[in-house]
């Protein structure tokens, strides 16, 4: 992730959209994985082929780029009636340079967890985000105060031990980055830490205490 690299504009909304003056940040939670099922026979017995490779939650429905991008056009087509001129926007999801965890934590959709995850109560960070640039003053939000408190549980659980401390990620070791982002050949020490993922990795989510309290509606077009 090079790009990450050097001097970026992620800081500054003003390179999406000159005259940029608020951002919207939406969240669109989607279904957590459901509980692996239990089994007696050990580890150690079972074979290779007994086992399928495991995709993060988020990516098995909808692409949700076009999903969230869709419902943000709408929503600023819902707003522009409300002001007293036309409004400039712009919608951001993730491929976007926008320091949109940031952003979040600011509109008070989440607090920004150990695990660098946002966490937005009553669902946990089993959720999507998502950002509406406009040229207009908006009231800003409060922030969500922290509530990791001195819980580790997703730095102790995760496989490959990636995260050096509360909020550093060491991107080389997380499955996510390996097997997303990277397009070199795995480390050896570190394949067989990795388990059956394929795509993505919900350690760090699964065991936070912050699970949603309600079933998310599941993405949908």
């Amino acid at each position: 992730m090079g790009y990450l690299a050097g001097e970026s504009p992620r800081g500054d909304p003003d390179t999406l959209l000159p005259g940029a003056k608020s951002i919207i940040v939406v969240a669109l939670p989607y279904q957590a994985p459901l509980p692996e099922p239990a089994t007696n026979t050990p580890a150690e017995f079972r074979s290779s082929t007994d086992t399928e490779g495991k995709v993060a939650a988020y990516a098995r429905g909808h692409d949700y780029h076009g999903v969230l991008k869709a419902k943000l056009n709408a929503l600023a087509r819902a707003i522009e009636p409300l002001s007293e001129r036309p409004i400039r926007s712009r919608v951001c999801v993730d491929t976007a340079p926008l320091l949109e965890r940031e952003a979040a934590t600011r509109a008070g959709v989440g607090f920004l967890a150990k695990s660098t995850m946002v966490i937005s109560p009553g669902l946990g960070s089993y959720v999507l985000l998502g950002e509406l640039l406009v040229d207009i003053e908006l009231p800003p939000s409060k922030p969500e105060r922290s509530r990791c408190g001195s819980c580790t549980q997703c730095l102790d659980a995760c496989p490959t031990d990636a995260f050096v401390d509360a909020l550093i990620l060491d991107a080389r070791r997380c499955i996510s980055y390996l097997t997303i982002e990277y397009r070199g050949w795995i480390p050896r020490d570190l394949r067989p830490m990795m388990g059956t993922w394929v795509f993505g990795c919900d350690v760090c989510q699964q065991v936070c205490p912050f699970i949603a309290s309600k079933k998310p509606r599941p993405v949908a077009p």
